[in-house]
């Protein structure tokens, strides 16, 4: 059975979603990610503005404002319960992986 689009997000999802806690551009996500990972997460140009259509369609992001080509987003309340969901997850597996090591 495959599994709902957005149930667990990619690194790259889950860096723009939090990018997008604060409203910007495409470019201001490209520059953010690889600033925040300590150039351990990139997200490549085509990758960004395909999640950002699909974030939008799903209704996880909006468009704030439209500068010629340049668009700018916003989390929307759903985007900001996946990321927050997503955020449990990631600490659930931080903590079995911990547990399971004897690191309590």
């Amino acid at each position: 059975m495959p599994r709902a689009k957005f149930q667990t997000l990619t690194e790259q999802m889950f860096y723009i979603l939090l990018c997008l806690r604060e409203e910007c551009c495409g470019m201001d996500i490209l520059d953010k990610v690889p600033a925040m990972t300590e150039n351990r997460v990139n997200v490549g140009s085509g990758t960004l503005y395909n999640l950002l259509e699909q974030f939008c369609d799903a209704g996880m992001i909006r468009e704030t404002k439209v500068e010629g080509r340049k668009r700018s987003y916003l989390l929307t309340d759903k985007g900001r319960d996946t990321l927050d969901r997503e955020y449990a997850r990631i600490r659930a597996q931080a903590e079995d992986y911990r547990r399971y090591l004897g690191e309590e």
